[in-house]
């Protein structure tokens, strides 16, 4: 309905967005020919314009398979609008604000829609738009210029069926704390089903004990980490530090970070990336690969969890990890792909100093 007005751009994202003429056109297809405006409209693999105003909506995805696309998203011309569907999966706060802040036509009104289903209290929605501006998670309000609206079954409970109403019910009585985030739709102060919850911040006060790096590299999408770590065999306590968790960083800015926080100290890093190693090493690195292996990352965890971990009071990054790497399956000792940046940097480092040069070879 907005396009009916002169004037309009409206970006429509997803994170992951693969194929807007598959998943997300059909449904606005639907609502316009419910509507009965069929013929107002022409209608693309990734565009709708509106034929009366001229006015239109854009599909496009974040991620692609190269990395984030945001320039290409920014430098799209007189963007008066950005719906961002599903935008618990964007996790990263520069790539939000780098699209927010093009979103700036002049003359209209401009606007930027999330629209979410909400995960944990690290998310950086949560952060910014709830705790540091004081509104409560679930109102529906109003605060400077920003409005919240908060929906439920329980908005839509008359259009519903009596099994999906009768299985909600059922959560509500045998796990509330389920049903208050799938169901109401509320914030978890950490993921159902992480892996560490053993875990907490304190001082990184190691007292005599060696420290010792993790790092892992990514890139694009990834960022590259350094963690400082020190063991404790007998307390049994792992202490660890977060120094660097960023990402586009060239060879030789990490080289520079390396040496100011680690100095001449050993760096465990990522075995995959051995040119990469060999690299930072010429630059004046202490650095030496992990090993890897079938079995290595459970068996790294589980050294992990043998221990309590104490995080320093500054290394978000590491909290936010802590409360959002899950198991895909416990049994079986799967783990989803995510999360995990700075979690598999102090694996390295803490395989090596407990299993005598990196992790066992287990085939």
């Amino acid at each position: 309905m907005l396009t009916y007005e002169v004037g309009h751009v409206i970006l429509f994202t997803r994170y992951t967005l693969v194929s807007a003429g598959v998943s997300i056109i059909p449904e606005f297809l639907d609502k316009i020919e419910q509507s009965g405006l069929t013929s107002d409209f022409k209608i693309t693999k990734d565009e709708i314009i509106n034929l009366r105003t001229g006015s239109k909506i854009l599909f496009k995805g974040i991620k692609t398979s190269s990395g984030t696309q945001t320039a290409n998203l920014k430098s799209l011309a007189g963007v008066t609008t950005w719906v961002l569907d599903e935008a618990e999966e964007l996790t990263d706060e520069d790539t939000f604000d780098k699209i927010d802040f093009s979103i700036r036509a002049k003359g209209i009104q401009n606007r930027v829609m999330l629209i979410l289903n909400p995960t944990t209290k690290e998310h950086f929605i949560y952060s910014r738009f709830f705790e540091s501006r004081g509104v409560e998670a679930g109102s529906n309000t109003i605060k400077g210029d920003t409005t919240y609206i908060h929906t439920s079954y329980l908005d839509n409970y008359k259009h519903l069926s009596k099994s999906f109403i009768a299985q909600a019910e059922r959560m509500k009585a045998t796990n509330l704390k389920k049903y208050a985030h799938v169901i109401l739709g509320g914030w978890l102060d950490k993921a159902e089903g992480v892996v560490f919850d053993n875990w907490t911040f304190g001082e990184f006060n190691p007292d005599n004990l060696q420290t010792s790096f993790g790092q892992d590299f990514g890139f694009s999408v990834d960022p590259s980490t350094l963690v400082e770590c020190a063991i404790d065999k007998k307390k049994k306590i792992i202490y660890v530090k977060e120094h660097l968790y960023k990402e586009r960083l060239t060879t030789s800015e990490i080289a520079v970070i390396n040496k100011d926080r680690a100095e001449n100290k050993l760096i465990v890093a990522d075995s995959a990336e051995p040119r990469l190693i060999n690299e930072l090493r010429k630059l004046g690195c202490n650095i030496t690969p992990t090993k890897k292996g079938a079995g290595s990352i459970s068996a790294g965890i589980a050294l992990m969890l043998d221990y309590n971990i104490v995080v320093d009071k500054e290394s978000s990054n590491i909290a936010k990890e802590f409360n959002n790497y899950v198991y895909a399956d416990k049994g079986s000792k799967l783990y989803v792909d995510a999360y995990n940046h700075i979690i598999d940097a102090i694996r390295y480092c803490v395989s090596f100093k407990l299993m005598g040069g990196g992790a066992r070879q287990i085939y």
